[in-house]
C-alpha cells in the first residue's frame, strides 16, 4: 500500500467501495477482493454511510439483507453527508468537469471527497475514481492479482 502524506491513523484507514463490496459479498474474486480478505486485520477497514446504503439496496433477501447488516457493522462506518463535505465534492466535480471529465455517479464523487478530506486510501475497482486518483490527488489501494 502507497504511503500516505497524512497522520499515522489516516495512513492505517482503508475505505472499501461498494465496487469491492459487491463482488467481496458476492465470492467473486478480484486483486480487490483479494487484497481485502488478506489484509482486513491489517489495516482499520471501514466504508462511508453511503456505501453502505449502495450495497444495502442491492440485496433482495431479508435475511440475507440482515446478515450482511450485520457483516459490514463490524467495520468502521463513517459518517458523509455534511455540509462541508457536499461542498467540496460538488468543488471536486466540477474541478472535473472544467478538465471535460463527468463523473458519473454522485455517490463516487462524495467518496473520493471523503478520502481526500481524511487522508484515507481507497479500495475500489470503478474507473470513476481514477480522475480524483490522477487530478486531486485521491490515494487508492494498489493491488495486484492474488492467486
Amino acid at each position: 500500500m502507497k504511503a500516505s502524506r497524512h497522520s499515522k491513523n489516516a495512513r492505517s484507514t482503508v475505505i472499501v467501495d461498494s465496487s469491492v463490496l459487491i463482488d467481496y459479498l458476492a465470492d467473486r474474486p478480484t486483486s480487490q477482493t483479494g487484497w481485502l480478505e488478506q489484509n482486513i486485520g491489517r489495516y482499520r477497514i471501514g466504508i462511508t454511510t453511503l456505501i453502505l446504503t449502495e450495497v444495502l439496496q442491492g440485496i433482495r433477501s431479508d435475511d440475507q439483507f440482515a446478515e450482511t447488516l450485520v457483516m459490514l457493522e463490524h467495520l468502521a462506518v463513517f459518517e458523509a453527508g455534511s455540509r462541508n463535505l457536499v461542498v467540496r465534492s460538488a468543488s471536486n466535480y466540477r474541478a472535473l468537469r472544467r478538465r471535460g471529465i463527468t463523473i458519473r455517479n454522485t455517490i463516487d464523487c462524495l467518496t473520493a471527497t471523503f478520502c481526500i478530506n481524511e487522508g484515507f486510501e481507497l479500495l475500489h475497482n470503478d474507473r470513476d475514481f481514477d480522475p480524483f486518483q490522477e487530478h486531486l490527488h485521491l490515494e487508492v489501494v494498489r493491488t495486484e492479482a492474488v492467486s
